[in-house]
C-alpha cells in the first residue's frame, strides 16, 4: 500500500518496525513505517499518517487498512453510469409512448361522431407501450409493481373512453343474496 510519496533523497533512514503476531509464531506483519528525515510537520498533516516525535527524530505510521483497490471503485462507477443512461434512456421511452397513447384516447373521448373502429390504432399503440414496459420490467429498470400500474393506468383509460362511447357496457353486479 503506498501512502506517501516523497523523494528518496530527502529521508535519511527507512525502517520497519515488525510487531510478532500472539496466535502464530512464525508470522510478523509490519504495522508500521518509519521514515526518518528532516521534514517538517506540515507535510504529514492530511491523510492516514500519523506522526511520532522520538528519540531519533520524526517517524511517520502509515496505518494499513483493507480498502477496495481504486481500479476496482472507478469501474463500479463507470458500470453505474452506463446503466444509470440506459435505465434513463428506456424510462424516457416509457413515458413518451404512455403519453402519445394517453393523448389519442384524451381526442377520441372529445370526438362526438367517433366510431369504434377508431380505437383499433389506440390498441396497437397500447400494446407497442405494454411491451416495452414489460422490457423494462425484465431488465430491472422498473419494479414489477410500477409496471403493473402504468399498464393499468392505459387499460383504465380506453375502459374510461370505451364506455363514454358506449362501445363497452360494464357487466351488472349480481344482485346479493337474502
Amino acid at each position: 500500500m503506498a501512502c506517501l510519496a516523497l523523494p528518496t533523497s530527502q529521508f535519511k533512514s527507512l525502517s520497519l518496525s515488525p510487531i510478532s503476531s500472539s496466535s502464530s509464531r512464525n508470522q510478523v506483519s509490519f504495522a508500521s513505517l518509519g521514515f526518518s528525515c528532516s521534514l517538517s510537520r506540515d507535510v504529514f498533516s492530511r491523510g492516514r499518517l500519523s506522526m511520532d516525535t522520538g528519540k531519533r527524530g520524526m517517524t511517520v505510521v502509515c496505518e494499513a487498512a483493507t480498502t477496495k483497490k481504486p481500479d476496482s471503485a472507478a469501474k463500479r462507477a463507470r458500470q453505474a453510469e452506463k446503466r444509470r443512461i440506459y435505465n434513463k434512456a428506456r424510462k424516457s421511452e416509457i413515458k413518451t409512448r404512455m403519453k402519445k397513447v394517453l393523448e389519442e384516447l384524451d381526442e377520441l373521448k372529445k370526438k362526438t361522431d367517433a366510431q369504434f373502429e377508431e380505437i383499433l390504432p389506440i390498441e396497437k399503440l397500447i400494446g407497442e407501450a405494454y411491451s416495452v414496459i414489460d422490457k423494462a420490467v425484465r431488465v430491472g429498470t422498473l419494479h414489477r409493481n410500477t409496471g403493473a400500474r402504468r399498464k393499468s393506468r392505459l387499460a383504465r383509460r380506453k375502459k374510461a373512453v370505451e364506455i363514454h362511447h358506449g362501445w363497452y357496457a360494464p357487466a351488472p353486479a349480481p344482485a346479493p343474496s337474502a
